[in-house]
Protein backbone atom coordinates (compact mmCIF):
# COMPACT_ATOMS: atom_id res chain seq x y z
CA UNK A 1 0.00 0.00 0.00
CA UNK A 2 1.62 3.15 -0.76
CA UNK A 3 0.82 6.66 0.73
CA UNK A 4 -1.56 7.21 -1.77
CA UNK A 5 -3.58 4.91 0.10
CA UNK A 6 -3.41 2.73 -3.41
CA UNK A 7 -2.35 -0.45 -3.72
CA UNK A 8 -0.61 -1.21 -6.64
CA UNK A 9 0.23 -4.92 -6.21
CA UNK A 10 -0.67 -7.16 -9.29
CA UNK A 11 0.16 -4.57 -11.64
CA UNK A 12 3.31 -5.56 -14.23
CA UNK A 13 5.81 -2.81 -16.01
CA UNK A 14 7.61 -3.37 -19.30
CA UNK A 15 10.70 -1.27 -19.69
CA UNK A 16 12.63 -1.24 -23.27
CA UNK A 17 15.74 0.09 -23.44
CA UNK A 18 16.36 1.08 -27.24
CA UNK A 19 19.82 2.22 -26.39
CA UNK A 20 22.42 1.02 -29.12
CA UNK A 21 24.91 -0.36 -26.22
CA UNK A 22 24.65 -4.24 -25.71
CA UNK A 23 24.94 -5.33 -22.52
CA UNK A 24 26.87 -6.03 -20.35
CA UNK A 25 28.66 -2.37 -21.41
CA UNK A 26 27.30 0.56 -19.60
CA UNK A 27 23.94 2.41 -20.73
CA UNK A 28 23.14 5.65 -20.05
CA UNK A 29 19.89 5.18 -20.67
CA UNK A 30 19.43 2.45 -18.46
CA UNK A 31 20.06 4.58 -15.69
CA UNK A 32 17.01 6.59 -16.12
CA UNK A 33 15.13 3.68 -16.14
CA UNK A 34 16.53 2.59 -13.02
CA UNK A 35 15.42 4.90 -11.34
CA UNK A 36 11.59 4.94 -12.68
CA UNK A 37 11.67 1.10 -12.16
CA UNK A 38 12.99 1.61 -8.71
CA UNK A 39 9.56 3.53 -7.64
CA UNK A 40 7.66 0.58 -9.09
CA UNK A 41 9.54 -1.83 -7.50
CA UNK A 42 8.95 -0.32 -3.89
CA UNK A 43 5.19 0.18 -4.54
CA UNK A 44 5.09 -3.79 -5.45
CA UNK A 45 4.58 -3.81 -9.32
CA UNK A 46 6.39 -6.45 -11.11
CA UNK A 47 9.31 -5.33 -13.19
CA UNK A 48 10.47 -6.51 -16.38
CA UNK A 49 12.79 -5.20 -18.94
CA UNK A 50 15.44 -5.64 -21.62
CA UNK A 51 17.41 -3.80 -23.97
CA UNK A 52 16.08 -4.52 -27.74
CA UNK A 53 19.43 -4.59 -29.40
CA UNK A 54 20.43 -7.85 -27.26
CA UNK A 55 17.74 -9.14 -29.19
CA UNK A 56 17.92 -10.16 -32.90
CA UNK A 57 15.06 -8.18 -33.93
CA UNK A 58 14.01 -8.31 -37.47
CA UNK A 59 13.05 -4.93 -39.26
CA UNK A 60 9.66 -4.90 -40.38
CA UNK A 61 5.70 -4.26 -39.53
CA UNK A 62 4.79 -7.77 -39.57
CA UNK A 63 4.53 -10.10 -36.43
CA UNK A 64 6.76 -12.45 -37.18
CA UNK A 65 9.22 -11.76 -39.85
CA UNK A 66 10.77 -14.91 -40.61
CA UNK A 67 7.17 -15.37 -42.54
CA UNK A 68 8.71 -12.32 -44.92
CA UNK A 69 12.20 -13.08 -45.41
CA UNK A 70 14.00 -13.23 -42.64
CA UNK A 71 16.00 -15.78 -41.06
CA UNK A 72 16.09 -14.76 -37.73
CA UNK A 73 13.71 -12.65 -35.56
CA UNK A 74 13.17 -12.45 -31.67
CA UNK A 75 9.88 -10.08 -31.81
CA UNK A 76 7.56 -13.23 -31.50
CA UNK A 77 9.53 -14.46 -28.51
CA UNK A 78 9.83 -11.19 -26.48
CA UNK A 79 5.90 -10.18 -27.72
CA UNK A 80 4.18 -12.14 -24.69
CA UNK A 81 6.37 -9.72 -22.54
CA UNK A 82 4.77 -6.92 -24.18
CA UNK A 83 1.66 -8.41 -23.69
CA UNK A 84 1.97 -9.62 -20.26
CA UNK A 85 2.62 -5.58 -19.12
CA UNK A 86 -0.16 -3.09 -17.36
CA UNK A 87 2.44 -0.38 -18.63
CA UNK A 88 5.18 -0.09 -21.34
CA UNK A 89 8.02 2.63 -20.94
CA UNK A 90 10.26 3.18 -23.88
CA UNK A 91 13.47 4.67 -23.06
CA UNK A 92 16.09 5.29 -25.49
CA UNK A 93 18.33 8.19 -26.77
CA UNK A 94 19.10 10.61 -28.95
CA UNK A 95 20.64 10.88 -31.83
CA UNK A 96 21.13 13.79 -34.62
CA UNK A 97 17.88 15.35 -33.24
CA UNK A 98 15.86 11.96 -33.03
CA UNK A 99 14.76 8.95 -31.51
CA UNK A 100 17.52 5.45 -32.04
CA UNK A 101 17.03 3.01 -34.99
CA UNK A 102 16.14 0.72 -31.98
CA UNK A 103 13.43 2.96 -30.53
CA UNK A 104 11.82 3.29 -34.14
CA UNK A 105 12.23 -0.46 -34.62
CA UNK A 106 10.23 -1.47 -31.60
CA UNK A 107 7.94 1.15 -32.50
CA UNK A 108 7.35 -0.29 -35.71
CA UNK A 109 6.92 -3.84 -34.34
CA UNK A 110 4.33 -2.87 -32.09
CA UNK A 111 2.47 -1.43 -34.96
CA UNK A 112 2.55 -5.50 -37.02
CA UNK A 113 0.24 -6.14 -33.99
CA UNK A 114 -2.13 -2.93 -34.24
CA UNK A 115 -4.98 -4.96 -35.98
CA UNK A 116 -5.34 -7.59 -33.49
CA UNK A 117 -8.16 -7.50 -30.86
CA UNK A 118 -8.14 -8.38 -27.31
CA UNK A 119 -11.06 -10.30 -25.29
CA UNK A 120 -13.59 -7.53 -25.71
CA UNK A 121 -13.27 -6.71 -29.47
CA UNK A 122 -10.81 -3.24 -29.05
CA UNK A 123 -7.48 -3.15 -30.43
CA UNK A 124 -5.18 -5.41 -28.79
CA UNK A 125 -3.63 -2.71 -26.72
CA UNK A 126 -6.42 -1.14 -25.05
CA UNK A 127 -6.54 -1.06 -21.19
CA UNK A 128 -2.68 -0.63 -20.88
CA UNK A 129 -0.53 2.60 -20.56
CA UNK A 130 2.48 3.86 -21.93
CA UNK A 131 5.39 6.14 -21.24
CA UNK A 132 8.78 7.58 -22.39
CA UNK A 133 12.23 7.84 -21.04
CA UNK A 134 14.55 10.16 -23.12
CA UNK A 135 18.23 10.66 -22.61
CA UNK A 136 20.94 12.29 -24.52
CA UNK A 137 23.55 15.49 -25.15
CA UNK A 138 21.86 16.95 -27.64
CA UNK A 139 18.38 18.83 -27.94
CA UNK A 140 15.28 17.03 -28.61
CA UNK A 141 13.54 15.39 -25.57
CA UNK A 142 10.34 16.66 -26.65
CA UNK A 143 10.43 15.83 -30.07
CA UNK A 144 11.40 12.22 -29.58
CA UNK A 145 8.89 12.01 -27.00
CA UNK A 146 6.05 13.25 -29.02
CA UNK A 147 7.19 10.55 -31.17
CA UNK A 148 6.94 7.77 -28.98
CA UNK A 149 3.75 8.94 -27.50
CA UNK A 150 1.44 9.70 -30.37
CA UNK A 151 2.53 6.13 -31.96
CA UNK A 152 1.59 4.58 -28.62
CA UNK A 153 -1.52 5.89 -28.25
CA UNK A 154 -2.29 5.67 -31.66
CA UNK A 155 -2.33 2.16 -31.81
CA UNK A 156 -4.33 1.75 -28.62
CA UNK A 157 -2.36 2.51 -25.33
CA UNK A 158 -3.66 5.28 -23.24
CA UNK A 159 -1.47 7.97 -22.01
CA UNK A 160 -1.22 9.65 -18.65
CA UNK A 161 -0.82 13.08 -17.91
CA UNK A 162 3.13 14.53 -17.86
CA UNK A 163 4.42 10.82 -19.30
CA UNK A 164 7.55 11.68 -20.67
CA UNK A 165 10.74 12.79 -18.88
CA UNK A 166 14.15 12.85 -19.85
CA UNK A 167 17.73 14.39 -19.46
CA UNK A 168 19.51 16.22 -21.87
CA UNK A 169 23.20 17.98 -21.52
CA UNK A 170 24.69 21.11 -22.69
CA UNK A 171 25.07 21.80 -26.20
CA UNK A 172 27.71 20.32 -28.32
CA UNK A 173 29.76 17.44 -27.34
CA UNK A 174 29.90 16.32 -23.74
CA UNK A 175 29.13 14.02 -20.84
CA UNK A 176 25.43 11.79 -21.39
CA UNK A 177 23.31 11.10 -18.60
CA UNK A 178 25.43 9.35 -15.85
CA UNK A 179 28.61 10.11 -17.25
CA UNK A 180 31.68 11.12 -14.00
CA UNK A 181 32.69 14.42 -14.46
CA UNK A 182 36.12 16.05 -13.32
CA UNK A 183 34.83 16.56 -9.66
CA UNK A 184 33.37 12.93 -8.82
CA UNK A 185 29.96 13.81 -9.65
CA UNK A 186 27.80 12.30 -12.02
CA UNK A 187 26.44 14.10 -14.79
CA UNK A 188 22.67 14.83 -14.34
CA UNK A 189 21.44 12.69 -11.64
CA UNK A 190 21.18 15.71 -9.47
CA UNK A 191 19.17 17.72 -11.93
CA UNK A 192 15.83 18.40 -9.89
CA UNK A 193 14.03 18.82 -13.30
CA UNK A 194 14.97 14.85 -13.92
CA UNK A 195 14.23 13.58 -11.19
CA UNK A 196 11.28 15.49 -10.69
CA UNK A 197 9.41 14.84 -14.06
CA UNK A 198 10.72 10.85 -14.00
CA UNK A 199 8.77 10.52 -10.56
CA UNK A 200 5.53 12.39 -11.76
CA UNK A 201 5.79 10.21 -15.00
CA UNK A 202 6.38 7.13 -13.14
CA UNK A 203 3.19 7.87 -10.76
CA UNK A 204 1.58 8.86 -13.38
CA UNK A 205 1.72 5.66 -15.17
CA UNK A 206 0.94 3.77 -12.04
CA UNK A 207 -2.22 5.89 -11.22
CA UNK A 208 -3.35 4.97 -14.81
CA UNK A 209 -2.76 1.49 -14.83
CA UNK A 210 -4.36 1.49 -11.30
CA UNK A 211 -7.64 2.73 -12.76
CA UNK A 212 -7.88 0.58 -16.12
CA UNK A 213 -7.14 -2.43 -14.36
CA UNK A 214 -9.65 -1.85 -11.88
CA UNK A 215 -12.14 -0.32 -14.30
CA UNK A 216 -11.75 -4.03 -15.99
CA UNK A 217 -9.91 -1.84 -19.03
CA UNK A 218 -10.81 0.82 -20.96
CA UNK A 219 -14.27 1.01 -21.72
CA UNK A 220 -15.83 -1.24 -24.49
CA UNK A 221 -18.17 0.86 -26.79
CA UNK A 222 -18.22 2.74 -30.01
CA UNK A 223 -14.67 1.12 -30.48
CA UNK A 224 -15.24 -2.40 -31.13
CA UNK A 225 -13.98 -3.36 -34.44
CA UNK A 226 -16.27 -6.45 -35.12
CA UNK A 227 -19.40 -4.55 -33.89
CA UNK A 228 -18.23 -1.88 -36.85
CA UNK A 229 -17.79 -4.53 -38.95
CA UNK A 230 -21.37 -5.83 -38.13
CA UNK A 231 -23.13 -2.71 -39.17
CA UNK A 232 -22.73 -1.07 -35.75
CA UNK A 233 -22.21 2.39 -36.31
CA UNK A 234 -22.49 3.88 -32.41
CA UNK A 235 -24.89 7.13 -33.14
CA UNK A 236 -22.23 8.05 -36.09
CA UNK A 237 -24.62 10.87 -37.88
CA UNK A 238 -26.14 9.12 -40.94
CA UNK A 239 -25.36 10.39 -44.41
CA UNK A 240 -27.59 13.40 -45.07
CA UNK A 241 -26.91 15.16 -41.44
CA UNK A 242 -25.31 18.66 -42.22
CA UNK A 243 -23.84 20.83 -40.00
Amino acid sequence: MSDTGTDFGGLRALFINTTLTRSPAASHTQLLVDASASIMVKQGVAVDQFRAVDHPIASGVYPDMREHGWEVDAWPELFPRVLAADILVIAGPIWLGDNSSETKKIIERLYAHSGELNERGQWLYYGRVGGCLITGNEDGIKHCASNVLYSLQHIGYSVAPQSDAGWIGEAGPGPSYGDELEDGTRAGVDNEFTQRNTTFMTWNLLHMARMLRDAGGFPAYGNQRREWDAGARFDFPNPEYRS
